[in-house]
């Protein structure tokens, strides 16, 4: 360290105290990486590696990105799941008698970001801390670009599924968290999120209490109860302190924590959420496609964000729902006046992320601008919220707070047009401080003064020639050629002699020139030092903004769904406590708006926990099994975000929880294959719900053999019909077309089908649910809509011929699929003398069975054994009767 340059010496000491992080060295205009960072920020951001001497005898490797883009290519690295620790310089460089102090001000982590450029608009970004004790879990989580943060409690299994619906940006638990292999290996394979250690982990509840205490307002903590959620609250500290470590400023912006249950809300498991495509598809990932991308008519992001949390996160509160409903309705019945407030949205900005800038320092003066135009909105917001002719809109116009205050305050202040940095000055208002308007008159007339003085000059002394001038040594002069020095009035200064001039100051022009000199600078200082006050004067009424954003962005997603109900001619649902859900003409939300108008087919449904509990749908593949069954979920948990859903009429009993076992996938990175994936989240299923459930389950037990298949498929319907076991709402949909067979067997079992019509080789599908149960899949109809080649469709037709005619019995079957006779041909006489003999000791056999007592696998392993009794049979008397 000591051969070092005294700057190298300094970043590498700053350095040290932040190994996990990139850090951006402020040199000038330029922040500067060096060393390993240096080399692994050019390859990541593609930037041009150079070199710095620093006293040793190599040359430092060195890269840089303008202070001005930084927060480009910051996103960057961000993106990529790096650290970025940003060190500014603490002083004026003109100023510094010495090395320029500097400091890292703030460290930006993916879960840290806070500027909106760097962000979804429609995303909440969130950190989220987890602290397990036992079979006991508390998380953590904030949006630090909205204030927003929750903290709740739950059972440590259930950590997964809640991990699902918030996905943090950035996760970290607390040690006993990695100490649980399945759970860790589902948080970073399944579910994409790669959690860290605590940097700070509180174990002590009263200890992480002290803390939350120490560094928060007693208000923001009304709610946290270290009796009621021990864990959560160690959590929340954990979070708090690495928050405080990395934004180092007060963390003013979290104006509330909020305190929920798990129980308050339907859960829906990864499987689900992925299954039902609610935000993102399954096959790209992208947001057109999902019941957000039809249910998302918002004009604000931060009703965007609220609509995504509904959607992800539905009710169970009957009451809660009915007020959202009755808003929509009013809002549908009204277009006018809903188009009135649609209009008056439109015009307001991310309110709650520019006050989160303006927490963290930031803001700048167009931002303020925008907050400006938005809280201009208000006013008309909120007189149009309180005519809703429903008891939450009027509700909701009462937490609008026109804010015409913070409003004025920035209209006198702020420039209309201002720059884009606060540090290049024309930000303040012409007339709002005085001093700022004497040094703007000074900088910008100043050289109006100086031609001024110079005629002024030249008229009392009698000198033409006199002329004012400017140098960067010296600075202002009069300058006076030779011919004229004896008429230099007694007041002129010598300041520097020429070969055919001399140049003079008088005590006018240096003041002059020492306020033309000076303004521009101290203007820039004092037109920030302005900004600031007044930013920290909006800060100071942040708990006012959030409250108005959040009633502002409920507004919005309540326009969204009236507008997502007139556009798709959506009805409203009878929500109870009660079993059923009847739905006649049920459409598919996200289907019917990708065809053609008119042309998707509406379904009906019945289910309930008695006669109607499981329906087992069979019917070709592309017929529509998935799509009626996906359809019935959605219907369900629109219902449950309080939107009108797609249907003629809806009556929806409140469940608690929508299971899905949809399509075929492996999952190679924990070694799993398609069939272990789906008995695994078979097993989930069966293991969490409950009555109050809906099930969709499509295709068990496919990925292993038939017999093995259709058992399972068979012992899983028992088991959910079951009221004494599980007893839930199911729709199955299966190519098992002996599980039909389960219907007057199973009480609450009923068979549906998906129609067809046959046109020679073709299949129509009609796609319309009937009563009943199919006998056929028409898998090769499919498999030629598909395109398979000629041959391979007729011999598949050859095969499925043999297969229809021939027994079950695998020998025989694989035998003249081959083509080999191993049996030979008989005349009628010679098979009818076969099955004659010891036929009565076969008939006595099947007589002698109870069946009434046998399991239907029982029963059907039985008739196995009398099938391959017969074939032997047959084989032993043919080969006697040759």
């Amino acid at each position: 360290m000591a051969s070092l340059t005294p700057m190298m010496q300094q970043y590498l000491q700053l350095k040290e105290r932040y190994k996990d992080c990139l850090l951006f060295f402020r040199l000038g205009d330029f922040y500067e990486m060096f060393f390993d960072d240096a080399v692994l920020a050019s390859k990541e951001l593609e930037l041009t590696l150079t070199g710095r001497d620093c006293g040793m005898e190599e040359r430092a490797p060195m890269c840089g990105v303008p202070y001005h883009a930084v927060d480009t290519y910051i996103a960057r690295l961000v993106e990529k799941g790096y650290k970025v620790a940003i060190c500014e310089q603490m002083e004026d460089p003109a100023l510094a008698k010495g090395l320029v102090e500097r400091d890292v001000i703030r460290i930006i982590t993916p879960g840290t970001i806070t500027d909106g450029s760097m962000l979804d608009e429609k995303e909440n970004n969130y950190l989220l801390c987890a602290h397990v004790n036992g079979d006991n879990c508390g998380i953590a989580f904030v949006d630090i670009s909205t204030g927003r943060c929750s903290i709740t409690q739950l059972q440590t299994a259930g950590l997964a599924d809640e991990l699902a619906r918030i996905q943090p940006a950035e996760m970290m638990a607390n040690e006993p968290f990695f100490d649980q292999a399945g759970m860790l290996k589902t948080v970073q394979q399944r579910l994409d999120i790669k959690p860290g250690h605590c940097s700070v982990e509180f174990d002590d509840v009263d200890k992480a209490y002290a803390m939350l205490e120490a560094n928060m307002s007693a208000d923001v903590l009304d709610y946290v109860s270290k009796e009621e959620m021990p864990q959560a609250v160690c959590a929340l500290a954990s979070l708090i302190s690495y928050l405080i470590e990395t934004q180092k400023t007060a963390l003013a912006n979290i104006g509330g924590i909020e305190v929920y249950h798990i129980q308050q809300y339907m859960i829906l498991d990864a499987a689900t959420r992925r299954n039902l495509e609610l935000c993102e598809t399954m096959r790209s990932g992208s947001h057109k496609g999902t019941l957000m991308w039809v249910l998302d008519h918002t004009s604000t992001a931060m009703g965007g964000r609220m609509l995504k949390s509904w959607i992800e996160q539905p009710l169970l509160n009957i009451n809660a729902l009915n007020e959202r409903q009755e808003a929509v309705e009013a809002m549908a019945n009204q277009p006018l006046w809903k188009d009135d407030i649609k209009e008056a949205l439109s015009g307001i900005y991310d309110i709650e992320r520019l006050m989160s800038k303006a927490v963290y320092g930031n803001i700048n003066a167009r931002d303020l601008i925008a907050l400006k135009q938005s809280l201009g909105r208000l006013p008309r917001l909120n007189e149009l919220a309180l005519q809703g002719k429903a008891a939450r809109l009027k509700t909701l116009g009462q937490r609008i707070d026109v804010m015409d205050d913070i409003y004025t305050l920035i209209d006198k202040a702020i420039a209309d047009d201002p720059p884009l940095s606060v540090k290049d000055g024309n930000i303040i208002k012409d007339g709002y401080d005085q001093s700022v308007d004497e040094l703007r008159d000074i900088s910008h007339n100043g050289r109006q003064w100086i031609s001024r003085l110079e005629q002024q000059e030249r008229d009392r002394t009698g000198i033409k020639s006199l002329k004012v001038g400017y140098n960067k040594v010296f600075g202002y002069y009069i300058e006076v050629t030779k011919s004229y020095y004896d008429m230099v009035p007694a007041d002129y200064i010598r300041k520097q002699t020429l070969a055919n001039a001399e140049r003079y100051i008088t005590p006018e022009l240096k003041e002059m020139e020492n306020k033309i000199l000076s303004a521009s600078e101290r203007l820039v200082a004092l037109e920030y030092q302005i900004f600031a006050d007044i930013r920290d004067t909006v800060v100071g009424h942040i708990k006012r903004v959030q409250q108005t954003a959040s009633a502002i962005a409920e507004l919005d997603c309540l326009c969204s769904l009236a507008d997502a109900a007139i556009e798709n001619h959506y009805v409203r649902p009878v929500l109870n406590e009660g079993q059923r859900i009847v739905i006649q003409n049920g459409r598919h939300p996200v289907v019917e708006k990708v065809l053609p108008p008119h042309t998707f087919v509406p379904n009906d449904t019945l289910l309930d926990n008695g006669e109607d509990m499981v329906c087992i749908i069979t019917g070709p593949n592309m017929a529509g099994k998935s799509t009626y069954m996906r359809q019935v979920a959605l219907i369900v948990l629109m219902a449950q975000i309080g939107s009108f859903v797609p249907a003629d009429m809806a009556e929806i009993g409140i469940v608690d929880r929508i299971f899905t076992r949809v399509g075929a996938s492996d999952d190679l990175s924990t070694g799993q294959s398609t069939f272990m994936v789906e008995m695994t989240e078979v097993a989930h299923i069966l293991h969490n719900a409950t009555a109050k459930s809906l099930l969709i389950l499509d295709e068990i037990g496919r990925g292993t053999s038939t017999f093995d298949g259709l058992s399972i498929a068979w012992a899983v319907i028992e088991y959910v019909a079951d009221p004494g076991r599980l007893g839930a709402k199911t729709l199955f949909a299966t190519h098992y077309h002996e599980l039909t067979e389960l219907e007057g067997r199973l009480t609450g079992v009923k068979n549906y089908y998906i129609s067809v019509r046959e046109h020679g080789d073709d299949v129509i599908f009609l796609r319309k649910i009937m009563r009943g149960g199919s006998g056929r899949s028409f898998g090769i109809q499919v498999a030629r809509l598909a395109g398979l080649p000629q041959d391979v469709i007729d011999r598949a037709r050859e095969i499925l011929d043999i297969l229809n005619a021939s027994d079950i019995n695998k020998k025989s079957i694989s035998g003249n699929i081959l083509g080999v006779k191993d049996r030979p041909k008989l005349k009628l006489k010679q098979q009818m003398d076969i099955f004659s003999y010891k036929i009565d000791g076969i008939m006595a056999y099947i007589k002698g069975l109870d069946v009434n007592s046998m399991t239907p696998i029982e029963a059907l392993n039985v008739l196995h054994d009398i099938q391959s009794q017969v074939l032997d049979i047959y084989d032993k008397k043919a080969g006697e009767a040759l």
